[in-house]
């Protein structure tokens, strides 16, 4: 297998930013509003991390009622004798209103159980991407990216284990924080690259 890195070709570099800016949306001002808003909610939600985990949990809980109602609702409404998965569907319904309701009766504990899954579902995605980084460390700088999220994944996965249970009581909130955050900015920088790019093409030449 050979060892040689494939060079960057800078004219690659330049036709890929020119495509990603010719699909950009030309509506600015709703992305930089919208960006806006989301930045400041994940500002919010990094001070009162706390809160921001007992709502998403909660948030969390009201998705598993509502999908079980419906569910369950279809499954009791609509007796259709030959369906094969009727029974199945019942079953799904009575299991997402199980999870909402001990979400809802024991919030704490579910939000503990939650942020376990979170750092078993780091260490699973960091090993993955180290492993797929690796594949390609003969690819020039290709390979640094998934190897180094890999490696701050399971970071985030070891940091979680050994600080909980009292890292469940931010955790989640954390990282819907930094989701809201990151989502924001991107939206903002889209949205004021939008704008110079119009501003360019309307300025005389």
């Amino acid at each position: 297998m050979s060892n040689e890195q494939t060079p960057i070709n800078p004219q690659d570099l330049e036709r890929f930013a020119q495509q990603m800016l010719e699909e950009l949306p030309k509506h600015w001002k709703g992305l930089l509003v919208t960006g806006i808003v989301m930045v400041i909610t994940g500002s919010v939600g990094l001070i009162l991390d706390v809160w921001t985990t007992i709502a998403s949990v909660l948030f969390i809980a009201a998705l598993l009622a509502t999908g079980g109602i419906f569910q369950l609702a279809h499954a009791l409404t609509h007796r259709e004798e030959n369906w094969a998965g009727r029974s199945q569907h019942f079953l799904s319904a009575v299991i997402y209103l199980l999870g909402a309701g001990v979400i809802l009766w024991k919030p704490m504990e579910a939000t503990a159980a939650l942020t376990l899954v979170l750092a078993g579902l780091f260490a699973a995605m960091g090993v993955i991407r180290i492993w797929y980084g690796l594949q390609y460390r003969n690819q020039a700088w290709k390979w640094l990216m998934p190897v180094l999220i890999g490696v701050l994944d399971l970071a985030m996965a070891v940091l979680i284990t050994v600080t909980w249970p009292q890292s469940s009581l931010w955790v989640i909130g954390v990282l819907v924080a930094v989701d809201l955050l990151m989502n924001g900015w991107f939206l903002v920088m889209i949205a004021l690259r939008v704008r110079k790019g119009l501003q360019d093409s309307s300025s005389p030449s």
